[in-house]
């Protein structure tokens, strides 16, 4: 348990250029505190502690601002950053060396049994005020931009943005990006550029035409 706690510490570290003693994390990291009442509460919701283990999310929830169903499986070196008003469900799995931020939903669509929540594999980053909502798969190196809405599955080291979430085009071998952001080659943002110059261009047509008249008219149609 100790180990696990100083690798939890040195996640923080690893990720967190704010950090500046493992005293000063242990003490004031929210994520770093969730984390290690999630690990006790997740023990005890599998030995069928099931009251016990939720009396205990309730309390990290209130203690923290980070409320974890203790029956979520999560990986090692998981890191939350910030983390107020972060929801993870009772059937989410989240694999090893994931980093998220405030105000992430990892959360369910439906009332039926089984796996409601969402399948996060390793190393991804969520950003913060994403929702991923229902059963659905997020590959290995994916990046969910912040704020996107994720309902459906995202393929290995995918880069989704906006509502509802779609994929937006990165440049490869980049490293950890803070909050999981889209880089500038997200195709929508380049469409909608395209479109405004196009509209400019008319506008400034139509403005020589009404100003101009008859002469101006038969310049703009020999062009």
């Amino acid at each position: 348990m100790f180990n696990r706690i100083i690798r939890e510490i040195d996640t923080v570290f690893a990720r967190d250029p704010a950090a500046r003693s493992r005293l000063e994390i242990f003490l004031c990291y929210p994520g770093f505190h969730a984390m290690v009442f999630h690990r006790v509460a997740h023990k005890l919701w599998q030995h069928d502690f099931r009251l016990t283990a939720r009396w205990l999310s309730h309390f990290a929830r209130f203690f923290t601002g980070i409320e974890i169903h203790p029956g979520a499986h999560i990986g090692q070196r998981f890191f939350i950053d910030h983390g107020m008003g972060v929801v993870i469900g009772e059937t989410a799995k989240i694999g090893d060396d994931v980093t998220i931020y405030h105000d992430v939903t990892l959360g369910g669509t439906s009332f039926e049994k089984g796996i409601r929540h969402p399948q996060i594999g390793n190393n991804v980053i969520i950003g913060a005020g994403a929702q991923l909502l229902g059963p659905i798969h997020v590959g290995e190196n994916a990046r969910i931009g912040s704020n996107a809405v994720v309902v459906k599955d995202v393929s290995e080291g995918a880069t989704m943005v906006g509502v509802p979430a779609h994929a937006a085009l990165t440049k490869a071998g980049k490293a950890f990006e803070a909050y999981g952001t889209p880089s500038e080659d997200d195709p929508m943002v380049k469409t909608l550029e395209q479109l405004t110059q196009q509209v400019k261009a008319l506008q400034a047509r139509i403005g020589e035409l009404e100003s101009g008249g008859a002469e101006t008219a038969k310049r703009w149609e020999s062009k």
